[in-house]
């Protein structure tokens, strides 16, 4: 009760109250999945063992998956209660993160990278309608005019949960022996995923974007034959490329490629140039987190004045400090200061991207565009996080993270001028 009567102070519709709370429990507690199991996965790969191009593996495979699946899972979900399906994908997708937890005492150290990377296979299967259905969700479930405020609000509670779970782990790894102390991080994400799940059972389309019921469906329009191939392109909605939205499409394909080239290469230079340990990789995503959160605090009064177009493309030209800097670091107080300056600017970024394609989205048609970016987004992961490493094996970590920079700054710059 107390927490709604805060809410109640800022003049929100008590209608909206409910998904926006539970919007902002959903993100909390992914926060703690986030700092603690998705944080330190890939750092426990390379302590294990894990090469450069495992890792890329570990951070692409979910995306070859949902590169394939991604069209089907739009038209799928254009037939399901949107609230109904995005619940039931994120049950099954966070069951594999409880998963990784016996793999210690099931498999030596390189079995044990493959055996992460064969989950991330399975656990995309049901991640593709669960990353193109939330923010149909989302869209349905919170006003255009309120989607800022709400970003914004769901961008701190994620720094906060991230900063105190990220720093938690950090502390048990580093006190803890190996690899007991990650096996007890990753239950503490699972639990952080279970959680979240728990909450987008509650979220539900608003009334006005409620979809149609299901139970007795719209006759569907005459084909003549389901083998044809006017159906089969019908079905891969090759138009949505045609819309303006296709644009949009083409800038974030390079966007994206640029920012998940960059992963890999992280994760390879903190661990193998810089030898930070467990607790610094904590206290530095624990920094950059921070300022996620400070910055988060402005996100709302910046989209307003500028949009979230501009926004957008300042913010992923920005990202090109986090890549530039990190190359230059020697020592773990350059690593700090650099987290510091990145948390700042992707603070904008994830508060205004996904809004700003929402913005471009026809509110009739947002599973088949959600679903047309979603391949977009996973062609990129896929591509980028095998090509980062490659290019580090050849040029040199370094090198490759100040070519990810310059990346990163034309693509802010593409969208800025095409977007």
């Amino acid at each position: 009760m107390k927490l709604r009567r805060v809410f109640n102070s800022l003049n929100i519709p008590s209608a909206y109250l409910p998904n926006f709370i539970h919007l902002y429990f959903d993100i909390g507690w992914f926060g703690i999945l986030s700092g603690s199991s998705i944080s330190f996965l890939s750092v426990y790969a390379a302590r294990l063992g894990a090469s450069g191009l495992q890792l890329g593996l570990l951070s692409s495979m979910s995306a070859a998956v949902s590169l394939l699946l991604a069209i089907p899972a739009g038209r799928w979900l254009e037939k399901q209660n949107i609230a109904r399906a995005v619940f039931g994908a994120s049950v099954w997708y966070r069951l594999g993160y409880l998963l990784w937890v016996p793999l210690p005492w099931l498999f030596d150290q390189q079995a044990q990278v493959w055996a992460l990377i064969a989950i991330a296979f399975l656990m995309a299967i049901p991640l593709t309608p669960l990353s193109v259905g939330f923010n149909a969700l989302f869209a349905a479930a919170v006003p255009n005019e309120w989607r800022a405020h709400v970003a914004g609000i769901r961008n701190i509670v994620y720094a906060i949960a991230f900063i105190l779970s990220s720093l938690g782990s950090g502390y048990l790894l580093e006190r803890l022996p190996f690899p007991i102390g990650y096996q007890v991080v990753f239950g503490i994400g699972f639990f952080g995923a279970a959680m979240s799940s728990l909450h987008l059972y509650f979220i539900k389309p608003l009334p006005a974007d409620s979809p149609p019921l299901h139970d007795h469906p719209a006759p569907a329009p005459v084909i003549e034959s389901e083998s044809t191939p006017r159906h089969w392109l019908a079905a891969l909605r090759l138009d949505v490329w045609r819309s303006p939205f296709g644009r949009i499409l083409l800038v974030f394909l390079g966007f994206h490629t640029a920012q998940y080239m960059a992963l890999p290469l992280f994760t390879l230079y903190v661990v193998r140039i810089l030898h930070l340990s467990d607790d610094q990789i904590g206290l530095g995503t624990a920094l950059f987190y921070l300022t996620v959160l400070i910055g988060s605090t402005q996100l709302d009064r910046i989209v307003r004045r500028f949009g979230h177009h501009k926004v957008t493309g300042v913010s992923v030209a920005g990202l090109a400090a986090y890549a530039f800097f990190l190359a230059l670091s020697k020592t773990p107080l350059h690593y700090y200061l650099t987290s510091l300056i990145g948390g700042l600017n992707f603070a904008l970024l994830l508060g205004a991207y996904a809004n700003y394609l929402l913005e471009e989205i026809p509110e009739h048609d947002r599973p088949a565009h959600l679903a047309w970016y979603n391949v977009v987004l996973n062609a990129s992961i896929l591509a980028g996080s095998l090509t980062g490493p490659l290019i580090g094996n050849v040029t040199g970590i370094a090198e490759a993270l100040l070519l990810v920079a310059l990346l990163r700054f034309l693509s802010g710059l593409a969208i800025l001028k095409w977007g």
